[in-house]
């Protein structure tokens, strides 16, 4: 019998269940691509598109395709189809963030220490943030520049505020909570204003066929309030469950005795974390999002009118489908 062919549009699994869109996050987030050299993406992306008109290398295995499907996914911005940068690759998500996150988790007893973790930390959000942007909805420098600073200063007043007032006024556990809630400010600020062109002009939506009929800005402002609450949740666990962890042995002698290793266990520990919460953050809401009609109907009557002109024969939807990003 012949093997029946992939559609490498199509997820592997369904992705209107949890577990389905857990499986193909942990797939396409998987951390191990990062060592991928730039040669053998480019061999991945070039067999892919052999593969969709029929024309691979004879012989080719499934389990070749979808590896190379693996690998183009991870790396490629799906959009413009450009290679992103690989620090920039939800895929080094982990890898990335355990090591920025260790670090604001074990050296914040100082403001230089936090100040100095946290404008890293919106460095390499500023990055991620700018490599997955949606490409039809284009950021000017000026806007990427806004959302950058405001983010920063975001993070860095939230965490010499906390640092500030739970000195003295909490006990010392509490200290260990200042990067989670600059984190947490910060994510707040940096993502809608990355993102505020789809705020201001709206997002596209579509019917279940995938063609466009209007845009929405509540649309807009509902996939990044889900995209927002998604990244905070990602970096939750690691920061609320280990200070407690980590301040309970550091009483026992043992530990005492390798304070150079605190920094190495406390990284390890988030990645643990990390490696689990990645694809559970980006599948907390399905990748295409809806939107019902009759909201905009009340809240958009000027995007209503210019989807019942797109609608044939005057068959409005009641739900209307758009890409929330990531």
């Amino acid at each position: 019998m012949a093997v029946e062919r992939i559609d490498l549009d199509k997820p592997l699994w369904d992705l209107s269940t949890f577990a389905g869109r857990w499986k193909h996050f942990a797939w396409v987030t998987d951390f191990r691509t990062c060592t991928t050299s730039s040669e053998q993406l480019l061999a991945a992306k070039e067999l892919c598109e052999q593969y969709r008109v029929g024309k691979e290398p004879v012989g080719t295995s499934r389990e070749k395709i979808i590896y190379a499907k693996k690998l183009y996914e991870s790396a490629f911005h799906p959009d413009t189809g450009d290679l992103q940068n690989v620090f920039g690759r939800m895929s080094f998500q982990v890898p990335g963030g355990m090591a920025i996150t260790g670090a604001m988790l074990q050296f914040y007893r100082t403001t230089t220490a936090v100040v100095f973790w946290q404008w890293v930390n919106q460095s390499f959000n500023a990055l991620v943030n700018y490599t997955n942007r949606n490409a039809n909805s284009p950021v000017s420098t000026t806007q990427l520049c806004t959302a950058y600073f405001s983010a920063t200063a975001a993070a860095m007043i939230t965490a010499i505020g906390c640092k500030s007032y739970w000195q003295k006024r909490a006990n010392p556990l509490m200290a260990r909570y200042v990067p989670f809630a600059a984190v947490a400010a910060a994510n707040c600020a940096n993502i809608p204003l990355m993102r505020q062109v789809e705020i201001v002009n709206g997002v596209d939506v579509c019917d279940d066929n995938g063609n466009k009929l209007t845009k929405s800005k509540i649309a807009a402002v509902k996939g990044i309030s889900q995209v927002t609450f998604s990244r905070i949740v990602m970096c939750a666990p690691g920061m609320l469950i280990l200070p407690p962890i980590m301040a309970k042995l550091e009483t026992y002698g043992w530990m005492q005795r390798i304070k150079p290793l605190h920094a190495p266990i406390q990284i390890m520990l988030v990645g643990c974390f990390l490696t689990f919460m990645v694809p559970t953050a980006c599948a907390l809401f399905p990748q295409n999002c809806s939107i019902a009609v009759s909201t905009i109907q009340k809240w958009e009557p000027e995007n209503y009118e210019i989807l019942k002109k797109n609608c044939k024969d005057g068959n409005v939807p009641k739900f209307l489908y758009f890409n929330k990003g990531l």
